[in-house]
Order: structure tokens, then sequence, then C-alpha cells
């Protein structure tokens, strides 16, 4: 419920108006606190499929916590070129940015039991691919119309589908207990299961903060919970802690650079995706938040700035961002439309960026607390995309489009030793799944003709083609 004493009505839908500071401080960290754990799980989960991350043992371990740093860091970073913006790059709104989920199915192959020794390509690929989805701002408003509902909503589906199985992973234990007596152990899954019901109890039951902030309450509950039965140590917390340091820099290239094809060429089409994206993000922001369509400026700066930040972040050692659409919902739910307030959010995260000891206690959770939040954060990644899906005209060329992109791109993920006889490039990009999905939808929905006969799909669908809005005008149960 919007607070009147913030100000007036009007004031509150401008985004360049400044709030009292006493309140717009509180208000940008309640934005931090809707997406930090979304924010730093991409990093955790890269190092995990690298072979470094949590119950690793590698000597290695401690470059998560650099990677947590650089999350934080460039998180902020990114949202300032949104809310100050720098020339055309930024939209001057109250968008935040975030490490984005979608270029997961794209960065665990790449890195795949690699070790550190594979962030240099992985970090090449940001960088090019983050230049990349900048120049896209140019052309945003032209390439739109290739990518309709049908074929945005089966790419977040196909995001979340892969991504599920790191959740149950992590619940079980982690990949590296897989194979021994602890894995998938009564306690670790007692850890992930209090993590999802007090989430969903909050998400359900409570209003306001508690509600947006229900999966970081949850992890807090599983982590209180791990220190009491054992599974965690203050010895461990103090320890982590006591070896961080207070203060440090990012370093360019810590990693080196390595140009890898299979990473330009992954970054570079999944731009596509977050472009589109952060243009439904910034028409949700001035819809929810000032009553107005986004203005082609707004939308060509946030795609600028989206890119630049990506770019930057790969240039220090951090995953690509994007906009987060939790915030876009939390904007309407509070009703301020103030950029400043978010600035104030991105100076509190660039400040917990630069602070090791930040990361050093994110660090220490267990990797089966952590198992229940991403449970939740990755099934409503798959929930996401079948809303998006809800929009779509389902009649029988559109169904054919979805069957088959859907088929080869879960398939390819599901089986990815059917590809062992392909170079390396082409087989990282298609076992991801994500990438032929994609460009099988755009390019059938490109190709195909608007109509397809009744008798084109009930051949091949068993008697299960479906009569959905538009296969005749009507639905099937609409008598």
């Amino acid at each position: 419920m919007t607070d009147t004493s913030l100000g007036t009505p009007e004031q509150l839908r401008d985004p360049d108006y400044m709030p009292p500071l006493a309140k717009a401080i509180p208000l940008g960290i309640q934005h931090v606190l809707a997406m930090f754990v979304s924010n730093v799980t991409p990093a955790i989960i890269v190092a995990g499929a690298a072979g470094f991350g949590f119950g690793s043992n590698s000597p290695d371990f401690p470059e998560l916590l650099y990677l947590i740093q650089m999350s934080m860091l460039f998180a902020g970073i990114a949202t300032l070129f949104q809310t100050i913006s720098l020339g055309p790059i930024g939209a001057k709104l109250p968008i935040v940015q975030g490490t984005s989920f979608a270029f997961l199915p794209i960065m665990i192959p790449l890195v795949a039991g690699k070790g550190v020794d594979a962030l240099a390509a992985l970090f090449g690929g940001v960088l090019i691919g983050g230049l990349f989805h900048a120049c896209l701002g140019l052309v945003i408003g032209k390439i739109r119309f290739a990518l309709p509902p049908l074929v945005t909503g089966l790419v977040v589906t196909m995001i979340g589908l892969a991504l599920v199985k790191v959740g149950i992973q992590y619940a079980a234990g982690g990949v590296p207990a897989i194979g021994t007596p602890e894995y998938g152990s009564l306690l670790n899954w007692s850890a992930a299961i209090l993590v999802i019901l007090v989430t969903l109890g909050l998400k359900f039951f409570a209003r306001g903060m508690l509600s947006v902030s229900a999966v970081l309450i949850g992890l807090l509950a599983g982590y209180i919970f791990a220190l009491a039965s054992g599974m965690l140590t203050f010895e461990a917390i103090t320890g982590s802690w006591s070896r961080a340091a207070a203060f440090a820099l990012p370093q360019p290239f810590k990693y080196g650079f390595e140009f890898s094809a299979a990473a330009v060429l992954g970054f570079c089409l999944m731009a596509f995706v977050s472009a589109v994206e952060t243009v439904g993000d910034v028409s949700g922001i001035t819809k929810g938040g000032a009553g107005r369509e986004a203005t082609d400026k707004e939308i060509e700066g946030a795609t600028f700035a989206d890119g630049l930040g990506s770019a930057v972040a790969g240039a220090f050692g951090a995953m690509p961002n994007t906009s987060f659409s939790q915030n876009v919902g939390l904007i309407a739910m509070t009703g301020v439309m103030s950029r400043h307030v978010v600035t104030c959010g991105a100076l509190f995260l660039i400040l917990c960026g630069l602070v090791p000891k930040v990361g050093a206690v994110i660090r220490t959770v267990p990797i089966e607390v952590l198992g229940g939040g991403v449970i939740v954060m990755f099934g409503m990644v798959v929930a996401a995309g079948i809303s998006i899906l809800s929009d779509v005209d389902w009649n029988r060329r559109n169904m054919v489009i979805f069957a088959i992109s859907l088929s080869v791109g879960l398939g390819l993920q599901l089986e990815p030793d059917a590809l062992q006889h392909l170079p390396d490039t082409a087989r990282i990009l298609l076992t991801s799944g994500l990438l032929p999905a994609a460009i099988l939808s755009i390019g059938l929905n490109l190709i195909l003709p608007e109509e397809l006969s009744d008798e084109a799909t009930e051949e091949v669908s068993g008697g299960m083609s479906g009569h959905a809005k538009g296969s005749h005008g009507v639905s099937r149960h609409s008598s």
C-alpha cells in the first residue's frame, strides 16, 4: 500500500522525484533484499558446475567468494547505468539489474568440470556478448516481431527446465556428494524442505516486505536449522569471516581473456532473449508505476544499459546482467516510481560488493539450504514461462511449432551423448537445449504459413491435438 507521507500521488508516479532520504534508503534496501538471493545464485551454480563450489574441497573454493562479491558489485553498477544513465545509456527509470538465470544453461556446459581454467573463456563470452547486447538497443524495436509470446514463453520455460535438476541435486547434498550415503539423506532433505515451507508460508500468508523477501527469509530459517542440527558450525562461520578482507577492489581480467566460439555464440544468441525480457520489464514499470506505455527512448536506453552492464561485468569476473522482474512487482506494490530510490539500493549493493566479508558469510550457507531456495526460484522460472505461453493463440500451427521446438530442445538436454561426435563448440551449444529450442521456434514462426488444417495435426497427435482458442475461433469447452 502506498505511503502518502512519501509524497503526493503525482510525485510518486514521477521517476525523477526524490522522496525524503530517511525513507528512500530503506525503500532502496528493500529492492536489494527482494533480489539478493537470485543475484548471487548463478555465481554459486557456475562455481559448482566448474568443480570448485560448495562441498567440493577444491583448492580453488576461495574463488567462489570473489564471484559472489562481483555479482553484488556489478549488479549495483549496472543498476546505476539504468537509474542515473550515461548519455543514451540507461532508461532513467527505477530498473534493478542483477545476474541473469537466462544464461545459466549456456554457462554450465561451458565450465562443466573444468575448474577455474574455464573462466577465461566464460568471461570472454560475457564481455563480447554484452557488447552485442548493447548494440541491440539500436534495433530492438525492429526485432520484437520475431519474438512473440510463443517464442519467449518457450525459451523462459526451457531455462527453468534446464535448471530444476540443479535444485534437486543441491537439496540432496550437492554434486560432490553423489554416490555417497549422505546424498539424499533425511537431514539434507529436512533443511531444503524447511526452506520451501517457510518460503511458501510467507508468500501466501504474509504481506508487504515479508512476502517479497520470502526466499531470503526461508534461507535464513534454513541457515538457523543447519546451525541447530550440526550441519554448520559457528567455527566455520567465524573462520570464513576472519579470512575475508574488510575491503577489496575488483581485478580486471582476473581470470584472463580467451575467445571461445561456443561462449560468444551462446551469449550473443541469448542476448536476444534477455533484451526482450528487459523490454517487458520496462513496460511493466511504466504501466505499473506511472500508468503509461514506455517510450522508444526508454526501451533503447534500457537495452544499451543491459548490454554495457554485462560487458563491464565480464571484464571483472562477473556474470551477465539483466533487469529483474521481481522488482517490477515491488514498484507496483509500493507505488513508488522514483529512480532515486533504486539508486540508493544500487549504492548499497556496491558497498556489499566491496566488502568480501559479506560474501564470506554467504559462502557458509549449506548447499542443502540453498537447494530449497533454488527449487522455488527455478520452479518460478518455469511458471513464468508458462504464464507467458498463456497469451499464445493456441491454434494448430503454434502447437506444431511448440511441439517440435520443445521436443528437440528438451530431448538434447536430457540426452547430450546423442551429439558426442559433433565438435565441442556445436555440442556445447546444442546440448544446452535452450538454443536449438529458441532457433527452431523463431525460424518456424517466421517461415511457416499462418494456417494449418485440422487434418495436418490429427494424424501425429494421437487424438490429443487440442482444441484451445484459435483452432476454430472458439474453445472446445465453451459450450
